[in-house]
């Protein structure tokens, strides 16, 4: 199946159902299946004549709003390929991805028009920009990059047949260049098909039960493969809603009136919402003796209330959960199911099943996912290796990573860990040296890496993972640096290294930067090949 007939699917089924609920203007406002499906045949046909045809590549670059689902099907339904960017990224990583993957035409906020102006001669493929939002003075045609206003476009479009009716994606054909972090400097594109996707949507609904009168709140944002698996193709699959949040600070009045029945999250939130229920639980007396009491019942169903009053599955992933969390919604009355996966893999790889939850561990395979271990030691830990219907093609104009991320047909996750008698996943560690933070985003170390020895004053750079003393999952950046001697000589020279430092990753997006920072004056030990043992430092304590 594609991801268009999959909404098509839905849409003959539940053309009325609401398939997007969000606030505009300060009310709450909805789009059915059948608008849905109208929007995104006006997409297309926007695409098709910007000359666009199928197997062109189309950059995304906004944040979570009621047009991304419109604009990404209408994208994939042609047989283009979409490029989900993330909004926060700086000028010169959103050049590199543009100009990897070889888009044409990006949609984007109206207010970053300049910005794509000035890189458009680094990118030579992107011919034009498709604009959100008030446009301002910006005048079509007159620049670099041609662009046109999204809604003026859309209102001058219909969606009777046209492109849309005359090109169909296959199964195999690419929706998607999803960009993760690898063991490499640059990130790197996931290749994900039609099939890639809704194969893991029905291999998730299997494991799940995921009705049409569920209502998904989106909380994460949909470039991200988690929330885009999670929070959209899942509950589009079987015309079910989502309601999109107004932003975190909003996010407790946004459940009480939207009164969602599924809310998807990182580890991070979940810590958040865990810790404000009890703040709130410890201050209210006779709540905190019956909490102490195990008398539960009316504790949880006021806390039920304050969600929206209908939650009934909440799951995590992304990044690692702490099982204490798990056991402490648990206690509340609040099942909270962990999963993991991958970018490529689409991306659930195991999901824990309803009622059946092991904490500490991230569940068994979902069907159709086989999953072993490969060279397991004496304590059954070893590298999961994964292969199915879900698994990336390659990455793309990456020949090399793609050959060394596989092995006898097996999808090499990099990560370690060890299965139990009844087939649970327990995840003990990375062979990767990726950097996860709480948030669950992937952070190359060696892309920082490189941008520090572009300063005179640092001999040496190591980025590391860390965690604080009262965490127990997700890291932080920090830094040790072997300076030169003549930066030694420098007065103030730790000062001034943290300067330069700054500057040199003023175009990385923030949550790149380093927290901490530890000065060596000792090089680090190597292998025979000049490589850094990285695995051997850790940052010391504070």
């Amino acid at each position: 199946m594609t991801l268009r007939e999959m909404l098509e699917k839905a849409v003959r089924s539940h053309p009325g159902h609401v398939a997007l609920r969000f606030k505009a203007e300060g009310l709450w406002s909805s789009v059915t299946y059948a608008q849905l499906l109208d929007r995104v045949r006006r997409v297309a046909e926007l695409l098709g004549q910007q000359g666009l045809r199928p197997g062109d590549r189309v950059a995304l670059m906004l944040p979570n709003a009621p047009e991304w689902p419109e604009i990404y099907f209408g994208i994939t339904s042609l047989g283009l390929t979409a490029v989900p960017l993330d909004p926060k990224l700086h000028e010169q990583e959103v050049a590199y991805l543009l100009r990897d993957s070889g888009a044409r035409l990006i949609f984007c906020r109206a207010a970053i028009y300049s910005t794509m102006t000035t890189l458009a001669p680094e990118v030579p493929d992107l011919e034009f920009a498709i604009l959100l939002g008030p446009p301002g003075n910006i005048t079509p045609d007159a620049g670099p990059l041609r662009c046109a206003a999204y809604d003026q476009a859309m209102a001058r479009t219909t969606s009777a047949a046209g492109y849309y009716d005359r090109f169909q994606p296959r199964s195999d054909d690419l929706a998607s260049f999803i960009y993760t972090s690898g063991t490499t400097g640059s990130p790197k594109g996931a290749m994900l098909t039609h099939g890639n996707f809704t194969s893991n949507v029905a291999a998730m609904c299997q494991r799940i039960e995921v009705r049409a009168d569920d209502n998904f709140l989106l909380v994460l944002p949909w470039h991200h493969a988690f929330a885009f698996s999670a929070c959209l193709t899942t509950p589009l699959s079987v015309g079910a809603t989502i309601s999109l949040i107004e932003n975190l600070k909003t996010l407790s009045d946004d459940m009480r009136a939207t009164q969602p029945t599924v809310l998807i999250g990182v580890p991070l939130l979940m810590e958040k919402m865990y810790r404000r229920i009890m703040d709130n639980l410890q201050g209210n007396p006779v709540g905190w003796l019956l909490f102490k009491l195990g008398v539960l019942g009316p504790i949880t169903r006021k806390i039920r209330a304050t969600l929206g009053g209908r939650l009934r599955m909440v799951v995590t992933g992304g990044a690692p959960c702490d099982p204490d969390l798990l056991r402490g919604f648990d206690h509340l009355g609040f099942e909270l199911l962990e999963g993991y996966g991958l970018t490529e893999t689409a991306p659930v790889l195991t999901l824990n099943p309803h009622h059946h939850a092991k904490p500490g561990s991230v569940g068994p395979a979902l069907p159709d996912v086989e999953l072993r271990i490969l060279d397991p030691s004496a304590d059954g830990i070893g590298e999961i290796v994964v292969r199915g219907p879900n698994v990336m093609r390659g990455y793309h104009n990456n020949v090399a990573a793609t050959t060394a991320a596989f092995c006898d047909g097996w999808f090499l996750t990099g990560d370690l860990g060890r299965l139990d008698a009844d087939g649970y996943v327990f995840i003990t560690g990375r062979k990767k040296c990726l950097i996860v933070n709480r948030e669950g985003k992937n952070i190359n170390p060696e892309e920082i890496e490189t941008y520090l020895m572009k300063c005179p004053l640092i001999k040496e750079a190591l980025a590391l993972g860390y965690r604080e003393a009262d965490e127990r999952v997700g890291e932080h950046i920090g830094l040790m640096v072997v300076p030169t001697e003549e930066a030694l000589a420098l007065p103030n020279a730790e000062q001034q290294i943290r300067t330069e430092i700054k500057r040199l990753l003023c175009g990385v997006a923030d949550y790149k930067h380093p927290r901490r920072m530890v000065i060596r004056t000792e090089e680090f030990e190597k292998t025979t090949t000049g490589k850094i043992k990285r695995f051997i430092y850790t940052m010391p304590p504070t």
